[in-house]
């Protein structure tokens, strides 16, 4: 059996298991692994960026959120729902296009602290476009279609399109253009001299990333039936981002694991003790020191180990010898 073919099969199957869940699980438990798997899409949006690309942003949260706030404010509007998903999807592309072209040319810590300010403007957009956005009261309609209403049914139609979204950027991540953003992460200067076009690679990689991020985003405002300017704000990207790492920068499908890990954590823990953010913090960092390549990563190292095959990237090459 080819690695292709086991990872069909082990995606297929995971599927047909979330698909079982919500004969066993109660609706407020049913919504929570809704929540998951919505916030697992933009995991994996981020992922394609920090784990393929070599780029960390901290912008995915003003992507996510502006797509949001077009489907309630066009779904309240009149507009039919699929049409507003369509443009708000349309609207977060653009947004990720317009960061892209500002941010591509930078590495590192810039990059990092230049996707955060272009967050930071989005946020004060729609914190002060009270017309529109409603300001600090944000925008809220019951605009999730009667056939959805069912908490199964939402998340019948949510795991489908998480199925083909997830396989979509699984497909992008092995094609040709894929490996070329692996080649800027491991040696940009190499791909450059190679003949490359770095920063146009780039921007198609963000412009992507973001419009998988919209996707999740409008999926989102059907699920939440409410947005406001902290959806966009720094947060929202902070969490995305520690989703991918706790699951494992790289891993791709590691993002649902550290979206059910966050969201479980804060929901069950914050139900027990007032200080469940120390809770979380403390669980942070021992997932840091003990698994720095995340659960995801971790348990495929180890697994590596048992059946003695090589790493399969510089990446993992990097966290099985760090250098002393």
């Amino acid at each position: 059996m080819t690695q292709t073919t086991r990872t069909l099969s082990i995606g297929l199957i995971t599927v047909i298991i979330a698909a079982l869940l919500p004969f066993g699980l109660s609706n407020y438990q049913v919504g929570l692994a809704t929540e998951v798997l919505i916030f697992g899409i933009l995991a994996m949006s981020i992922d394609i960026l920090a784990g393929f690309a070599g780029r960390t942003s901290l912008g995915h949260g003003a992507i996510f959120g502006v797509s949001t706030y077009v489907v309630i404010y066009m779904v309240s509007h009149g507009v039919s729902p699929v049409l507003a998903l369509g443009l708000g999807i349309l609207a977060a592309t653009i947004v990720a296009a317009v960061f892209a072209l500002l941010a591509v040319r930078t590495s590192g810590v810039y990059f990092l602290l230049l996707t955060l300010a272009l967050g930071m403007i989005v946020w004060g957009i729609c914190l002060r476009w009270t017309q529109v956005t409603g300001g600090e009261n944000g925008l809220r309609g019951d605009i999730r279609p009667q056939f959805l209403y069912d908490h199964r049914s939402f998340y019948w139609a949510v795991l489908a399109a998480t199925a083909v979204l997830a396989f979509g950027i699984w497909r992008f991540v092995r094609s040709p253009f894929g490996l070329t953003l692996r080649g800027i992460r491991d040696s940009e200067s190499r791909m450059r001299s190679l003949g490359y076009n770095v920063p146009l690679h780039l921007f198609i990689g963000f412009t992507v990333s973001g419009f998988f991020a919209g996707v999740a985003g409008g999926i989102y405002a059907f699920f939440n039936n409410f947005v406001s300017p902290s959806t966009v704000a720094l947060t929202q990207s902070v969490e995305g981002l520690l989703m991918t790492i706790v699951g494992g920068v790289g891993t791709l499908f590691g993002a649902f694991v550290g979206a059910a890990a966050i969201i479980s954590l804060e929901n069950i823990v914050s139900s027990h003790t007032e200080r469940w953010q120390t809770v979380l913090g403390i669980t942070f960092i021992l997932i840091m020191i003990l698994a720095p390549e995340g659960l995801v990563g971790k348990v495929r190292i180890l697994l590596g180990r048992v059946r003695g095959s090589k790493p399969r990237t510089l990446q993992d090459q990097a966290l099985q010898n760090p250098k002393p």
